[in-house]
């Protein structure tokens, strides 16, 4: 039992460090382009328009934003990690290698994962350093912050990781953060608090999850938010039991893979 744990262990760490050296070569592509846009996001909506728009639940526009850019930045680059390195394990057919050695799902579930936290977690260190020049964050639960920072790369590495397990094509991969991904973080309360939409539009905005993570990591580093932290915290929690579940019956069925 011992040498099996041990075996589980070096596949499992061999993973992750492919994953983060593979990113790592790449930072002009992988780190750098989401530094820039952050940066740009910062100026315009910050500063230029921040300053006419004012305050908004009782803080500057600019403070009040950052924290849904930090998480944005977050969510994206650990879903695309995921998505492009497990589809392109697949193209290259090397990942049957990996599902016929003696180790369990789990382990290359997990792999793929931790690698896809490790590039959102760089990503959102450098932009909240970024955010810096433009703001001074005060933070109002440590825990909590770290705690929906590190559920949400989790959720959207898993997120990533069953895109990639359906996806034939590179267009396949584009189709969800394009049409998706991208749609529901705007809408997630990155720029806005729900307050201000009417009735109907704030009942509609509980249906998107990530409502729930933008506004628990704001209620982390400011204090306020529009929903029940506690009801968000079980929500994204259900998410990534939900989705650890479903990645695995795919992985031992071989859905995408030995099709």
């Amino acid at each position: 039992m011992q040498n099996s744990w041990q075996i589980y262990r070096i596949a499992f760490q061999t993973i992750v460090t492919k994953e983060i050296l593979r990113f790592m070569r790449i930072w002009v592509q992988t780190l750098l382009p989401p530094a820039i846009t952050t940066t740009l996001y910062f100026i315009i909506f910050g500063r230029l328009i921040g300053d006419r728009i004012g305050e908004m639940d009782g803080y500057r526009y600019i403070d009040f934003i950052v924290p849904g850019l930090i998480l944005m930045s977050v969510i994206q680059n650990s879903y695309a990690n995921v998505v492009s390195s497990f589809f392109g394990t697949k193209l290259q057919h090397y990942i049957e290698e990996l599902l016929i050695a003696p180790v369990p799902h789990w382990v290359v579930l997990g792999g793929y994962v931790v690698g896809g936290v490790a590039r959102g977690t760089m990503v959102g260190i450098l932009v909240t350093i970024i955010s810096l020049f433009f703001t001074d964050l005060s933070i109002n639960s440590y825990g909590l912050t770290l705690l929906v920072f590190v559920l949400t790369s989790v959720l959207f590495a898993l997120a990533g990781f069953i895109n990639a397990v359906y996806a034939k094509t590179f267009d396949d991969i584009s189709i969800v953060p394009t049409f998706v991904l991208t749609p529901l973080t705007y809408l997630g309360g990155v720029f806005y608090s729900i307050e201000l939409l009417p009735e109907f539009w704030q009942w509609l905005s509980l249906a998107n999850p990530v409502l729930y993570m933008v506004n628990t990591f704001r209620f982390g580093i400011l204090g306020i938010s529009d929903i029940d932290v506690v009801v968000a915290l079980v929500i994204i929690l259900g998410f990534i039991a939900i989705l650890t579940v479903y990645s695995l019956r795919l992985l031992s069925r071989g859905v995408g893979i030995k099709e």
